[in-house]
């Protein structure tokens, strides 16, 4: 049956090319999918006078429309959440792997007007007006503001949809880029562009949004957008019953309602929020020599990631997944996973798509018809065997994948996925699946926390704990400045987790580029360095001068575990990660609209890595707002570009600035990840006039107990008055106990001479030293680089509210 469906994909895509260069003369790809053949456009318009939808029946959660004997339902799935669905003779396929499992919600419109002329329905997030003289449908805010309209819906049955917009929007998702690329058109979107899951680096999702107020997501795998000036059109669905979601709101509400249609990603464990070396070309003997300098240097480390080296791969009786007894002879009974947990180390291992045909495993793939269908056998490039791909789209083969020869590499250390080269296939769900098929086996098996690293994304991948890395990118400045759009294009689509090979794949990088990659690299989800076969990236590798900057950033990274673990949460809970573009907050900004040289770091702190080589200054647009850099104090009006001196010489600043209102909770650098208990958390807070908050999280870091409560939540919270600053810790969340004793607030840009507390009197010392010898809650005054600030010692998990007055 595949075979039947590869041909007609191969027809369908003559044929739109066909039409797209006699359209445009504009190239384009044709989207491919083996879960369901492609729907191409008719090529026959439709008559309006006797294709257009009717108005059938309105419902309390929307109402349905009729063209002959196909449905269209309109169906309300939240305020915020408008799902069109066309059904051919009223009939719906199965989701694709899309949209999560179960309800997608309802909700009963708030507001209902019906009328000769129109239908109207209306909650307090949007209005949806349905035109019964012209058949067309709207959307535009609860205001009134229109966003888009359907105006000829009739198209669906011919297998495209369009959508009118205003032509100055700005329109962002479909797709990023594969790793040797152009990517000029930075995170814009416009022309046509693909969504799919694509190779190398390439994230993709049926999904397009605009800082204007709206977002569009077809369940679909695969598809053509064509985004025009005030249009958008969609067509080459994998479905015959085309399912669109018409999402509204800012892009914070956005991207909370797409997780909520295609789910939310599970937590990472904790160590993955910390530095990982990659390395292609090691043995244990090195492996344990380069964790010994890393501990011995102070340099932070918590995960080593082993290439092909780790498993016997070629050899029979299962190689691909366990361990090479010759390279690390201490692998298969545990010695080697002892000695690093003993170090706080942690191993992850390269898994492939495909397994050598003459082998046991082979011949079970064989016999159980595992092999991807259309692929011949062919030569690895590594064991010089033959070896053909699995189909990861099959249950048996997802099932098998994670047998009991990986559970034993598992059990005896290697406890991370770096999944390659399944984006080799033209399937939009094989890398998907793949990954799909150890997160499933892991959390049937296993207690701990799934960690992934991929080459490809398609949205739907979040939910099996999926992180994206770029790809085999090369070396130096210009491929490292090309990172950035990577990054920022993947969030776009939804992939919150993202890496890169820092220091880059191909080639080795100068000392300067090295040092610089790795200050980029700290401020990105996944913090991993790796080179091509025997290259080095480890910061010693590059001379002194870089191994210091590089140990600067990366003991910076440490420093603000609190900050980056808290918003792993968020994005647990609401899809959206720690990385954010500036256009997420704010959207209204034109200067912002296609800015890739900074982004926020969470919602308080901005960073704009230098990526250009031997620079001596940089330019840096801040929002509005007021700025604080960080490592000098200064302070900066927002709304304007500053120029920064940039240090040519020892490589050692990062641009990183400090919104004000910010709050942000930092901790001692330690070496890797649970060395020592936490129990004291340092709150950096910076007062706005707006109330501003943080919700710090904490949990055991590496089982899945967090999801029936077993975890620490409490918000922390402040506002400036004139010269007085109220400072609140909200009651706690969670039944979780973390070592945290107190917080060491310093509330910043106050010198506070008298302070009040709703749980009563709080001790005044003389200075900081004092403060934290104090054997309680208490405050004192001072001095930093940022000035005057005032230092406030409170007892963790304990609700409180305190009033400070300054001079």
């Amino acid at each position: 049956m595949k075979h039947i469906q590869a041909a007609v994909r191969i027809h369908h895509a003559l044929i739109s090319l066909a039409i797209l260069l006699l359209a445009s003369m504009a190239p384009a790809l044709a989207a491919t999918t083996r879960s369901a053949t492609a729907v191409t456009p008719s090529t026959v318009a439709a008559t309006p006078s006797t294709r257009q939808p009717r108005l059938a029946v309105v419902r309390r959660y929307g109402f349905d429309l009729k063209m002959g004997h196909n449905v269209i339902t309109v169906r309300w799935l939240a305020p915020d959440i408008l799902r069109i669905h066309y059904l051919p003779n009223a009939h719906a396929n199965p989701r694709t792997l899309v949209l999560r499992r179960g309800n997608l919600g309802i909700y009963p419109p708030q507001g209902v007007r019906d009328n000769a002329t129109e239908l109207v329905q209306t909650s307090p997030e949007m209005r949806v007006i349905w035109n019964k003289a012209s058949s067309q449908l709207s959307v535009t805010t609860a205001a009134g503001r229109h966003l888009l309209s359907m105006d000829n819906l009739a198209t669906l049955a011919g297998g495209t949809t369009q959508f009118s917009i205003d032509p100055d929007d700005s329109l962002y998702g479909i797709g990023g880029y594969q790793n040797t690329n152009p990517s000029e058109a930075g995170m814009l979107r416009r022309g046509t562009w693909l969504a799919k899951a694509g190779k190398q680096g390439y994230s993709g999702a049926p999904w397009v949004w605009s800082t204007a107020g709206y977002g569009l997501l077809f369940d679909t795998l695969g598809a053509r957008f064509e985004l025009n000036s005030g249009s958008i059109r969609v067509s080459n669905f994998s479905r015959k019953d085309i399912d669109i979601f018409i999402l509204t709101g800012n892009p914070y509400h956005l991207f909370s309602a797409l997780a909520g249609l295609s789910g939310h990603p599970p937590m990472y464990p904790k160590w993955a929020m910390g530095f990982m070396n990659s390395q292609w070309g090691i043995n244990e003997k090195e492996l344990l020599q380069i964790v010994d300098t890393y501990r011995a240097k102070h340099i932070p480390i918590d995960n080593f990631i082993l290439d092909f080296d780790w498993k016997a791969w070629g050899q029979n009786h299962y190689g691909e997944f366990r361990w090479n007894t010759k390279k690390f002879p201490d692998g298969p009974s545990g010695r080697l996973k002892a000695i690093l947990d003993k170090q706080g180390m942690h191993l992850s291992g390269i898994e492939k798509p495909r397994i050598h045909v003459n082998t046991i495993e082979g011949h079970y793939a064989s016999e159980h018809d595992f092999w991807f269908p259309g692929e011949k056998p062919e030569k690895d490039y590594f064991s010089h065997k033959l070896v053909e791909d699995l189909d990861f789209d099959k249950p048996a083969v997802r099932q098998w994948f994670f047998n009991p020869v990986l559970r034993k590499s598992f059990v005896t250390g290697i406890v991370g996925w770096w999944n390659d080269e399944a984006d080799n296939t033209p399937d939009d769900t094989q890398f998907m699946n793949m990954e799909r098929s150890e997160y499933d086996g892991q959390r049937r098996f296993f207690k701990q926390r799934v960690w992934s690293l991929n080459r490809d994304f398609y949205l739907g991948a979040q939910r099996y704990a999926y992180g994206l890395w770029s790809g085999d990118i090369n070396t130096g400045f210009a491929s490292m400045a090309a990172q950035r759009e990577r990054l920022l294009s993947a969030i776009n689509v939804g992939e919150m987790r993202w890496g890169m090979d820092g220091g880059g794949f191909r080639g080795h990088p100068t000392p300067q580029n090295y040092a610089r990659w790795i200050e980029f690299d700290a401020f990105v989800p996944i913090f991993r360095v790796h080179g091509t076969h025997n290259q080095h990236r480890q910061p010693w590798v590059y001379g002194p001068i870089a191994e210091k900057a590089a140990t600067h950033a990366i003991r910076l990274r440490y420093r603000l575990l609190p900050y980056i673990y808290s918003y792993q949460w968020q994005l647990h809970t609401t899809g959206i990660g720690i990385v954010r573009p500036l256009i997420f907050a704010f959207p209204d900004d034109p200067n912002v609209r296609n800015t890739i040289s900074s982004w926020m770091f969470g919602h308080w702190l901005l960073v704009s890595p230098i990526v250009k080589p031997d620079a001596t200054q940089k330019r840096v647009y801040l929002p509005a707002g007021t700025w604080t850099d960080y490592f000098s104090g200064k302070v900066y009006h927002g709304g304007q570009t500053i120029t920064l001196a940039v240090d040519s010489k020892t490589w050692m600043d990062i641009p990183l600035f400090i919104r004000q209102g910010a709050i942000i909770p930092t901790q001692p650098v330690l070496q890797y990840v649970g060395q020592h208990p936490i129990t004291t958390v340092t709150v950096d807070v910076f007062p706005a006039t707006q109330r501003s908050r943080f919700d710090y999280y904490d949990d055991q870091g590496n089982t899945y107990a967090y999801e029936h409560g077993d975890y620490f939540l409490q918000t922390i919270s402040t506002q400036r008055r004139g010269p007085t600053v109220q400072f609140d810790l909200g009651a706690v969340q969670g039944r979780y106990k973390p070592a945290l004793r107190d917080y060491l607030v310093k509330i910043h840009g106050l010198a506070a001479h008298a302070i009040r507390s709703a749980n009563g009197k709080l001790t005044f010392y003389q200075g900081l030293d004092a403060l934290r010898k104090a054997p309680g809650e208490g405050w004192a005054s001072g001095h930093d680089r940022y000035g005057a600030v005032t230092y406030l010692k409170l007892a963790a998990g304990k609700p409180c509210r305190i009033s400070l007055s300054g001079g």
